[in-house]
C-alpha cells in the first residue's frame, strides 16, 4: 500500500488507485497524513478544508469525510498494511508505517543522499528522492491556508535536495548535468534566489558565462519587477564570480578555460560588454531587453535547432502558418513537457491534446508550436479544421493549402483529391515539419493530413476522444483539464491587474470556483470586469452565483454564439441520441457523480445502453471518468444540461434506481433479517439493478454512493416524493451500524420530516428508531428518547411486531444508559415475546442481547447462563454473516462471563475462544477487545490476529 502526498494526494494498493472522491475528502486524507501517527483535532481538519468561516455543519462534514476514508481503507484491506484511522476524543489518528508514506520516504532519501561520500552515490540516491515526486505538492487539495503552508514547505524541502543534487553532479565532473538539474527548477521557480546563484555558477563553470550573465539579469529585473527589491549578497556575488572571471568555490573547478596562473601573464581583460553591464548594474540602470520573458512563461530551451539524421530544409523559405498565440498564457506547465517527450522520440510523432471546450486546447498548442517550431527547418503548418462550430473543412481541402504553402503553385495542383494526398505524402517525405491540426472532430478529417517524413512531428486537438487516430497513427493522448484553483486566480490576474486581484484575494478565489476552472469562462469573467472598471470583484461573483443567470454572464456576444454554453452545445452537437439524450438528463443528477445503473434508470433503458451512452459523453469530455465506471460533470456543464429541459420522470426513475438497488444491498449485507421496507408500489418492479455478490460488495456499494442516496433523499423531499425519500434513508441501516457515529441525524432527520407527511406508523416507527439509536450511540440521550418512546406504539399500529421488538430493545438501551430499570425490563421481555411470536430469530437473538446483559449487570449470573444458552440454541438458518454473526459473537461473550462467574473456567474459555474468532471474522473490534480482555482475566494466551482496521463494528440494528 502507498501514501503520497508528493504530487496529486492519493492512495493506492497494488497497482488500484483508491478513488478518494472529491477535494474536501482529499484534503481531509492529506491533513491527517501530513500528521500521520498523530492526534488531529477535529478543529485543524475543518480549518484545512475552508479558508474563510466554516460552516455551521463543518464537523458533520468532518466525520462524514473520515467515515468514508475508513470504509474506502477497509474496503482495500489497509489493516493488513498497518493502516488504520482510529478516532481518539476529539481527534483523529491516521496510523500508518512510514515506509508507506512518500513525505517520509523522500526525508530519508534526501538525508541519506546528502551523507553520500560517492557523487555517483549521491546522485543516485537523490535522483531517487526526487523522483518520489510527481507534481506540485498536496495537488488536488483544498487551498487553505495551512494547506498552502503545508505544501510550501514540502516544495522548499524539494528545492534543498535539487540544489545538493547539482552539486552532487559537480563534484563528479559532470557541469552538463548540474546545469540540467538547475534550469528547469529555476524557470519554475523565477525568484528564488538560491537557485538562481546556484544555476549561474553552474552556467559560469561549465564555460556558458554569456547565458550566466543573461540568467543574473533576468531575475534581477523580476526582484525589481514583482518585489520592488534588488539582488540578495549571494545572487551578487555569483554575478560578479562570472562576470569577473574570478574563481568558484563549492563544487569545484572553474570555467571550462581557467584563468591563467599567478605569475603566467595579465589576467585576460572582461569583456566590454560585460563591463558595461557592471556598470549599468552599479548606477542602478540596467534594463532588461526584449527578449527577457515574463515570469511563468514557457521559455524555449536550447534545443530549438533540428537533431541531426532529420531530412534537410528544401531550398527556398519555410512555410510558416502558425496563427498569433494567446496572450497571457500561464502554467500548463506538465502538459507542454508531455508534448516535448512525445515529439523528441522522432519517427513521425502524432501527439494529440484533448480536453472540453473552452480549456484552452488551442492555446496550449500554439504555446508550445511558436516555442518549438525552429527545431522544424521544413516549415511550420497549420489548419482550423472546425470540427465543432462552422462548417467542417474537408480533408481535400486542407491538402491543397497545404501543398500551396509548400510551394507547389496553384496552377500546378492535382485535380483528384487522391492525386494531392499522393503530392502531399511524396514533398513532406523530405522535409522536418511540424504540423498542427486544430479543433478536429474524427479521424478521418486528420488521417490525409499526416505528413510521411520521419522527422516530422503532427499536433492534432480535438473535443473528442479519437480513440481511432489512437490506435492507426500510434498518437500520444494529452488530456487538458481544467485549472485548478491557483492557476485560476493567476489567469485572472494576468488579464484584470494583479492590484486589482489582490485589493480581493477571497473574490477572486471564489470567482475562479464559479467558473469551475475553465479558461474561456475565466477569459470571459475578466473581460465582463474589463468592461466594468467600477464593479468589485465580488459584485461580478454575486452575479455569477445566481445559477439561472451564471451561463448568460459567461457569454460576450450572444449574436456571434460565443460563451461556454455555445461551446458545449456545439460539442453536443452530432452525438448519438441516446448520448444527446442522456446529457439532457444529468441535470437531474441529484448527487455528486453516477455510474450506468443510474445512468440507464434515467434514461429507463438497459445498463449496457447507458455505459455505451456514457463513454460516448466521456469521449466528449461533457463528463469525467474519474474512477472506473464513475462519472462527474463539472458544475457549468450540469448547469447547461439543466437548462435544457427534460423528461419529468427521469428523477422519479433515478430515485426509484436508487431504491431498489439499496433494497438488494441491505439484503446482501444481512441476509438473514427482514426487509426493513418494499419498493413504493408505483415504482417499476424491472428497474434496473445492480447485484452484489456478498456483504463486503453491498457495504462498499452503499460507501461510495453515500453522497449520492444523501443528495437523493433532499431532492425527493423537494419534489414531493416522500415515499421515496424515507426509504432511500432507512435503506442504509446496515451501513449505519457499520458507522453509527458518523453524522446521520441530519439525513435520518430528513426521513422523519417525510414519513410524518406521508402519516405512515410504519415508515415514521422505522426512522424514529434508527434515529433514535443513532442518537443513542452518540450519548444524545435526551433526544434519543423523544424519538424511542415513540417509536413502539407507532409499530404497533403498523401491525408489524419485529419493527415494535426492534424499537422495544432501542429504548431499553437508550433507558440503561444511566443503569438497568424496571421499565426497560419489561420492554425487553415483550420484544424477545413479539419476535418469537413473528418467528424472526435475528430480531429474537437482538433481544436476548439485551436481556442477558441486563441480567449480568444485576448480578442474576444463573439465569444469564440460561438465557444464552436458550439464545445460542435458536435456530437462524445457517445465517454465519453480518448482524447473525455478531449477535451470536455478542452471547457467547456474556455466556463467558456468566460461566466464568460461575466457575467454570473451561467453559469460559472455550466460549471465549468461539467468540474471538466470530468477531474476528466479521472485523467485529468490539468484540475483539473483550473477548482478548477475558483471556486476559482467565490467563490464557491470545493467539488470533485482531480484527481489521475500519472502525467500530457494532452490533444493535
Amino acid at each position: 500500500m502507498d501514501f503520497r502526498l508528493l504530487g496529486r494526494v492519493g492512495a493506492a494498493t497494488g497497482a488500484e488507485e483508491l478513488q478518494l472522491g472529491p477535494v474536501k475528502r482529499r484534503s481531509v486524507l492529506a491533513a491527517l497524513l501530513l500528521k500521520a501517527n498523530s492526534a488531529v483535532p477535529v478543529e485543524q481538519l475543518i480549518a484545512a478544508l475552508w479558508d474563510d468561516a466554516p460552516p455551521t455543519h463543518a464537523r458533520t462534514v468532518v466525520q462524514g469525510h473520515v467515515s468514508r476514508l475508513r470504509a474506502l481503507l477497509a474496503s482495500a484491506g489497509a489493516g493488513e498494511h498497518g493502516v488504520g484511522l482510529m478516532t481518539q476524543g476529539p481527534s483523529y489518528v491516521f496510523e500508518v508505517p512510514e515506509t508507506l508514506l512518500d513525505t517520509c520516504r523522500f526525508e530519508r532519501l534526501a538525508r541519506r543522499g546528502r551523507l553520500r561520500q560517492r557523487p555517483a552515490d549521491a546522485v543516485a540516491v537523490l535522483g531517487e528522492a526526487l523522483a518520489l515526486w510527481h507534481g506540485p505538492a498536496l495537488d488536488g487539495t483544498a487551498p487553505s491556508a495551512p494547506l498552502r503552508a503545508a505544501a510550501q514547505t514540502l516544495e522548499e524541502a524539494r528545492l534543498d535536495v535539487v540544489e545538493s543534487l547539482a552539486v552532487a553532479h559537480e563534484r563528479l565532473g559532470d557541469r552538463a548535468g548540474a546545469v540540467a538539474v538547475l534550469q528547469a527548477e529555476a524557470a519554475a521557480h523565477p525568484l528564488c534566489e538560491s537557485l538562481a546563484e546556484a544555476l549561474i555558477l553552474a552556467l559560469y563553470r561549465a564555460g556558458r558565462r554569456s547565458d550566466a550573465l543573461d540568467r543574473y539579469h533576468r531575475v534581477r529585473c523580476l526582484l525589481a519587477d514583482e518585489l520592488g527589491v534588488g539582488p540578495g549578497p549571494g545572487l551578487r556575488g555569483a554575478y560578479e564570480t562570472a562576470l569577473r572571471g574570478g574563481p568558484v568555490g563549492a563544487g569545484g573547478g572553474g570555467p571550462v578555460s581557467p584563468l591563467p596562473a599567478p605569475g603566467a601573464g595579465p589576467a585576460p581583460v572582461p569583456d566590454a560588454r560585460y563591463e558595461a553591464d557592471a556598470r549599468y548594474e552599479m548606477a542602478g540602470r540596467y534594463e532588461a531587453d526584449a527578449r527577457y520573458e515574463m515570469a511563468g512563461r514557457y521559455e524555449a530551451d536550447a534545443l530549438l535547432l533540428a537533431p541531426a539524421g532529420r531530412p534537410p530544409a528544401p531550398a527556398g523559405p519555410a512555410p510558416r502558418l502558425l496563427p498569433r498565440g494567446v496572450r497571457g498564457f500561464l502554467g500548463r506547465g506538465t502538459e507542454l513537457a508531455a508534448l516535448d517527450r512525445i515529439t523528441g522520440a522522432g519517427d513521425g510523432a502524432v501527439a494529440l491534446v484533448t480536453g472540453p471546450a473552452g480549456v484552452g486546447k488551442t492555446a496550449l498548442a500554439l504555446q508550445w508550436a511558436h516555442h518549438r517550431q525552429a527545431r522544424y527547418p521544413g516549415g511550420t503548418l497549420f489548419a482550423d479544421l472546425r470540427g465543432f462550430g462552422g462548417v467542417p473543412v474537408e480533408p481535400a481541402e486542407t491538402v491543397r493549402e497545404f501543398l500551396i504553402a509548400l510551394g507547389v503553385p496553384a496552377r500546378d495542383l492535382p485535380d483528384s483529391s487522391a492525386a494531392a494526398a499522393a503530392l502531399y505524402r511524396e514533398l513532406t517525405a523530405r522535409r522536418a515539419l511540424l504540423v498542427v491540426l486544430d479543433n478536429a472532430r474524427g479521424t478521418d478529417q486528420v488521417r490525409s493530413l499526416l505528413p510521411s517524413g520521419t522527422g516530422s512531428a503532427v499536433l492534432v486537438t480535438s473535443r473528442i476522444r479519437l480513440s481511432g487516430l489512437i490506435v492507426e497513427e500510434l498518437a500520444r493522448p494529452v488530456p487538458l483539464d481544467v485549472l485548478g484553483p491557483v492557476p485560476a486566480t493567476e489567469l485572472l490576474a494576468a488579464a484584470v491587474g494583479e492590484e486589482r486581484v489582490a485589493a480581493e484575494p477571497e473574490a477572486a478565489d471564489r470567482l475562479a470556483r464559479l467558473c469551475d476552472g475553465l479558461p474561456l469562462a475565466l477569459r470571459i469573467t475578466a473581460a465582463q470586469l474589463a468592461a466594468r472598471p467600477h464593479w468589485r470583484l465580488a459584485d461580478l461573483a454575486a452575479e455569477l452565483a445566481d445559477e439561472q443567470r451564471r451561463l448568460a454572464l459567461l457569454s460576450l456576444d450572444e449574436a456571434e454564439e460565443s460563451g461556454v454554453a455555445a461551446a458545449l452545445r456545439i460539442t453536443v452537437q452530432g452525438l448519438p441520441p441516446e448520448a444527446v439524450r442522456l446529457f439532457a438528463l444529468l441535470g437531474v443528477v441529484p448527487g455528486p457523480d453516477l455510474e450506468r445503473y443510474a445512468a440507464a434508470a434515467l434514461l429507463g433503458r438497459d445498463p449496457t445502453v447507458a455505459a455505451e451512452a456514457l463513454d460516448r459523453l466521456a469521449g466528449a469530455h461533457l463528463v469525467t471518468e474519474y474512477a472506473p465506471g464513475r462519472y462527474s460533470t463539472h458544475d457549468l456543464v450540469r448547469l447547461y444540461a439543466r437548462g435544457l429541459g427534460t423528461d419529468e420522470g427521469a428523477l422519479l426513475r433515478l430515485l426509484d434506481g436508487y431504491t431498489a438497488t439499496a433494497l438488494a444491498a441491505s439484503l446482501a449485507a444481512e441476509p438473514g433479517e427482514k426487509p426493513c421496507c418494499t419498493l413504493p408500489r408505483e415504482a417499476p418492479a424491472d428497474a434496473p439493478v445492480r447485484t452484489f455478490a456478498d456483504r463486503s460488495a453491498a457495504l462498499r456499494w452503499y460507501a461510495v454512493e453515500r453522497e449520492n442516496l444523501a443528495a437523493a433523499v433532499t431532492a425527493a423531499r423537494a419534489a414531493g416524493h416522500d415515499d421515496r425519500a424515507w426509504r432511500l434513508a432507512v435503506l442504509q441501516w446496515p451501513y449505519v451500524v457499520w458507522s453509527v457515529r458518523d453524522g446521520w441525524a441530519p439525513l435520518l432527520e430528513q426521513a422523519l420530516e417525510a414519513s410524518r407527511l406521508l402519516d405512515d406508523p410504519d415508515a415514521e416507527s422505522r426512522v424514529r428508531a434508527l434515529l433514535g439509536w443513532v442518537l443513542t450511540r452518540e450519548g444524545q440521550l435526551s433526544e434519543a428518547l423523544a424519538q424511542l418512546e415513540l417509536a413502539p406504539a407507532l409499530a404497533a399500529r403498523a401491525h408489524d411486531p419485529s419493527s415494535e421488538a426492534i424499537a422495544l430493545v432501542n429504548l431499553a438501551v437508550a433507558l440503561d444508559a444511566d443503569g438497568i430499570t424496571d421499565a426497560s425490563l419489561r420492554h425487553v421481555t415483550r420484544a424477545v415475546r413479539l419476535a418469537r411470536e413473528a418467528q424472526d430469530v435475528l430480531t429474537e437473538l437482538l433481544a436476548l442481547q439485551h436481556r442477558t446483559h441486563q441480567l449480568l449487570a444485576r448480578g442474576d449470573i444463573a439465569a444469564a447462563e440460561r438465557c444464552t444458552a436458550y439464545a445460542l440454541a435458536l435456530d437462524d438458518h445457517g445465517v454465519t454473516t453480518g448482524l447473525g454473526a455478531l449477535r451470536r459473537a455478542a452471547l457467547r461473550l456474556s455466556r463467558s462471563e456468566a460461566l466464568l462467574a460461575l466457575g467454570e473456567r473451561e467453559a469460559a474459555e472455550s466460549c471465549t475462544r468461539q467468540a474471538l474468532a466470530e468477531a474476528a471474522s466479521q472485523g467485529f473490534q468490539e468484540g475483539v477487545n473483550r473477548a482478548r480482555s477475558q483471556l486476559e482475566a482467565l490467563g490464557r494466551p491470545v493467539d488470533l490476529p485482531a480484527a481489521p482496521k475500519g472502525g467500530d463494528r457494532p452490533v444493535r440494528s
